[in-house]
């Protein structure tokens, strides 16, 4: 079996090589690919000193490596044939760490950074799911149908603004910037011709300021029925936009003050929205 050396990360170089190993053992026993170590790492800028990264290699390529966020979060990934270095990712991870609690971010599936991870005395953390990995045959699938007010094209430079601009009112608050999303936009697998999405951009907006009018409400019509109508939706093959719609007709019922008003409404809306599809509004102050 070839030596393995080890180094530290030394530039954008070092995340394409991260990448290769992302891409040549990529399945759905996988909790990363390609598109999530370019985004993750360039997301935000001026982050490099809390980002301890490390690469193990074999014969001129990588089969290991280790990215800490300080204090104590370490995010790896290890070649299935070479399931020894997990132990040894998880050493150099313990002792790069200032943390007095460290975690570690694994897929269930990745059975043999699990073993490590138990031989190490790490514990499973009870919580609930944060990430689940669906899948689905495309074959026959159903001619996609554009929501109303939706146009799609391709993305261009004049888009950026905008799209950061969404991005730091869901995710708020935001250390993406229009310097750091030109960084995302340069790292490979990036292709402008498969971002189809900036006329959505406006439509966006306008939905998440009208969400967060209803947020903000005393009262509205009970929830209930319109989250199980949207949960439906999305189990419906993830139906997403006519999971939007449903919330979008409940949104504007609320906001004209027809029905029934309910204290608890906006408040379940906000759950909603932030456990089903993870955008965490926030009240900007209530109004009657």
């Amino acid at each position: 079996m070839l030596a393995v050396t080890r180094r530290g990360y030394a530039g954008p170089a070092d995340l394409r090589a991260m990448q290769s190993l992302a891409q040549r053992i990529w399945s759905k026993s996988s909790s990363l690919h390609v598109g999530d170590l370019a985004w993750q790492r360039f997301q935000h800028a001026g982050r490099e000193a809390e980002w301890p990264t490390v690469l193990w290699e074999a014969g001129g390529e990588v089969v290991a490596w280790g990215w800490v966020s300080l204090p104590g979060e370490l995010a790896l990934l290890v070649d299935p044939a070479r399931p020894e270095l997990a132990s040894e990712v998880l050493a150099w991870f313990e002792d790069t760490a200032s943390a007095t609690e460290l975690a570690v971010a694994v897929l269930d599936a990745e059975k043999h950074v699990v073993a490590a991870l138990e031989r190490c005395g790490y514990a499973l953390r009870e919580s609930s799911v944060f990430q689940s990995y669906m899948s689905r045959l495309l074959v026959d699938l159903p001619e996609p149908v554009v929501p109303a007010g939706f146009t799609l094209r391709p993305s261009g430079p004049d888009d950026l603004d905008r799209r950061v601009a969404v991005h730091r009112a869901v995710w708020h608050p935001s250390r993406v910037t229009g310097p750091s999303y030109r960084a995302v936009m340069a790292a490979w697998p990036y292709r402008t011709e498969l971002d189809w999405e900036p006329e959505l951009l406006d439509a966006a907006a306008q939905r998440l300021a009208r969400w967060q009018q209803a947020i903000a409400l005393t009262a509205a019509p009970p929830f209930d029925g319109a989250a199980a109508a949207a949960t439906g939706h999305l189990a419906r093959d993830l139906d997403t936009g006519s999971a939007i719609d449903v919330l979008d007709a409940w949104c504007e019922q609320a906001l004209a003050g027809d029905g029934p008003a309910d204290p608890a409404a906006p408040g379940a809306f906000t759950g909603y929205l932030s456990g089903v599809l993870g955008l965490p509004l926030r009240e900007t102050g209530r109004a009657a």
